[in-house]
C-alpha cells in the first residue's frame, strides 16, 4: 500500500521529479558511498541528468538540488531561504562537503551534465551518478530513476518503489476492490485507510501528521497569498496572488459580491500554492509540487466555506484523497515526464474531488463517482510548461483543477452513486493515453504551449 507518509511529502518547489527526486537520490548515492566505506576516499562526483530531467531540469531547477542532496540535505529539511546559497557556494568555491562531511572538488557547470541524447530506458528522469577517487579511479556508479511524487528508485529495482510489503486488514489495489470491501464490511473509505495506517503505527502518529501536513499546506497558501514581486527565471511571470486577494477582499468590505466569487477565492488558495511552489518555496506533494495547489485549495474550501467543516473532516479528506492517488500512482502514474498533466494535475483534481466528497459524508459510492469524473475530464492534459518552468500553464492549471474537483465533488452528492464509467476505467483510460501520448507532450517543453510560445 501507499501511505499518506509516502504520498504527502514536505519539500520544496518547484517540482517533485526534477527536484525533490534528484536531491534525495543524490543523497541515497552519498549514503552508499559512506555505507561502503568510500567517502573519504572520493574524491569528484559527476552526475549526469536524462531524458526529462535534461530537457527541463535547468527549469526546475534540477541541477541545483543534485548539489544540495551531494551536500547531505533533504527535501523536507533544507531551508528554501538558504537553498540557494548553498548551490552558489558550491559554483564560487568550487567545492563541496559531500553528505556535509567531507570535502571535494566541485564545479556544478562541469559536473553536472545535461544530456540530451542518451537513452533512459527506465523511465524518462534518470540520473547517473558517478564518484572517483583521486587518481581517476571509479569508486562507484549508480543510476536512479524520478518516477514522480519526490519517489526514486535505482534503475534496476523492481516496478515499484522499494517499500516494504506490509500486512494491512483492507488491502486493494483497484476501485472496485475498495468499493467491495466498503460493501463487505460496512466501513467508510476514511475508515479503512485509517485501520491500514494504523497498522503500521500508532495512531497518534498518523494524527500528528494528518495535522502537520494540514499545517503545511495552510501555511503555504498563507504565504502564497502575501508573495510579491517577479518568479525566478526568464519568462518574468509576476505573482499575482496578492493583488488577487487584495481585490477580493476590497469587494467583501464593499458588500460587492458576485455569484462566482467563492471559487475566485478557491483559484486564489490554488495559485498561492502553486507561486509559492515556483518560487522555489515549502509545499506538500499532493501528489507532486507541479500539482501542488490543488489538493490545498479544495482543503481550505471546505475549511472556509463548508458549513459543519471539522479538523476531523479534514483528516478524512486527506485519508480518501490517499487511497485515490495511491491507485493511481500503483496502476498508473503519477509523472508529468511519463503520462503528461493528466498524471499531476488530473490525479490532484480526483484526489480532491474524492476527499471532499469524504469530507461532507458521502457514500463510498459517491466518492468513487467524484474520483471518476474529475479525472474523466482531464484525460489527455499535456505537461508543456513554457521555458522548462513550473509557471506557465501550471498555475493556473491547478485553479481550474480545483475548480473541477469541486464540481465533480457536487455532481457525485446529487446523485447516488451509480454511473456507467468506474474509476477503473478511468484510470486504465488515464494510463493508456499516458502511453501513447507523444513524449514531445510529456515535460520535455518541445510541444504545446512550451512550443508555441514564440518570445520564449
Amino acid at each position: 500500500m501507499i501511505s499518506v507518509f509516502e504520498l504527502f511529502k514536505i519539500g520544496i518547489g518547484p517540482s517533485s521529479s526534477h527536484t525533490m527526486g534528484p536531491m534525495r537520490a543524490a543523497r541515497n548515492f552519498v549514503e552508499t558511498l559512506r555505507r561502503n566505506g568510500q567517502l573519504d576516499i572520493t574524491a569528484r562526483v559527476k552526475t549526469e541528468l536524462l531524458g526529462s530531467l535534461a530537457w527541463t531540469g535547468k527549469g526546475h531547477g534540477s541541477d541545483r538540488a543534485v548539489i544540495l542532496g551531494l551536500a547531505g540535505e533533504t527535501p523536507e529539511e533544507v531551508d528554501p531561504a538558504q537553498a540557494e546559497a548553498l548551490s552558489l557556494a558550491a559554483s564560487t568555491a568550487h567545492r563541496l562537503r559531500l553528505g556535509g562531511t567531507h570535502e571535494v572538488a566541485c564545479d556544478p557547470a562541469l559536473d553536472v551534465v545535461f544530456d540530451y541524447e542518451a537513452p533512459t530506458p527506465r523511465h524518462p528522469n534518470t540520473l547517473c551518478f558517478s564518484a572517483y577517487a583521486g587518481d581517476g579511479r571509479l569508486l562507484l556508479a549508480q543510476r536512479w530513476c524520478s518516477v514522480g511524487g519526490g519517489f526514486v528508485l535505482p534503475e534496476d529495482a523492481a516496478d515499484a518503489p522499494d517499500e516494504e510489503q506490509r500486512g494491512v486488514p483492507y488491502p486493494f489495489n483497484t476501485g472496485a476492490e475498495l468499493l467491495r470491501l466498503g460493501s463487505e464490511t460496512g466501513l467508510s473509505i476514511a475508515q479503512m485507510v485509517r485501520a491500514n495506517e494504523c497498522a503500521l503505527r500508532p495512531e497518534e502518529e498518523l494524527t500528528r501528521y494528518l495535522d502537520r501536513i494540514i499545517e503545511v499546506m495552510m501555511d503555504t497558501v498563507e504565504r502564497g497569498m502575501k508573495g510579491q514581486g517577479m518568479l525566478p527565471g526568464a519568462l518574468k511571470v509576476r505573482r499575482r496572488a496578492a493583488v488577487l486577494r487584495e481585490k477580493l477582499e476590497a469587494d467583501a468590505r464593499q458588500n460587492n459580491l458576485a455569484p462566482h466569487t467563492m471559487m475566485d477565492w478557491v483559484s486564489l488558495f490554488a495559485m498561492a500554492v502553486n507561486e509559492e511552489n515556483a518560487a522555489g518555496g515549502r509545499v506538500v506533494t499532493a501528489p507532486t509540487n507541479g500539482a501542488a495547489g490543488v489538493v490545498p485549495a479544495v482543503l481550505r474550501y471546505y475549511r472556509e466555506f463548508c458549513p459543519g467543516a471539522t479538523r476531523e473532516g479534514m483528516h478524512r479528506f486527506l485519508l480518501v484523497a490517499t487511497a485515490i492517488g495511491g491507485l493511481f500512482k500503483k496502476n498508473a502514474s503519477i509523472s508529468g515526464a511519463e503520462v503528461g498533466c493528466q498524471g499531476e494535475v488530473g490525479v490532484a483534481a480526483s484526489m480532491a474531488a474524492a476527499g471532499l466528497a469524504e469530507a461532507l459524508g458521502s457514500s463510498n459510492e459517491q466518492i468513487e463517482n467524484a474520483a471518476e469524473i474529475a479525472m474523466e475530464h482531464h484525460l489527455g492534459m499535456t505537461c508543456d510548461p513554457i521555458g522548462g518552468l513550473v509557471q506557465i500553464p501550471c498555475i493556473e492549471r491547478n485553479a481550474f483543477g480545483a475548480g473541477k474537483a469541486i464540481s465533480a465533488a457536487s455532481l457525485a452528492r446529487r446523485g447516488d452513486g451509480v454511473h456507467r464509467v468506474s474509476f477503473d476505467h478511468v484510470l486504465d483510460a488515464m494510463r493508456h493515453t499516458g502511453r501513447d501520448m507523444m513524449a514531445k507532450y510529456k515535460e520535455t517543453s518541445q510541444g504545446g504551449l512550451a512550443l508555441n510560445f514564440v518570445e520564449c
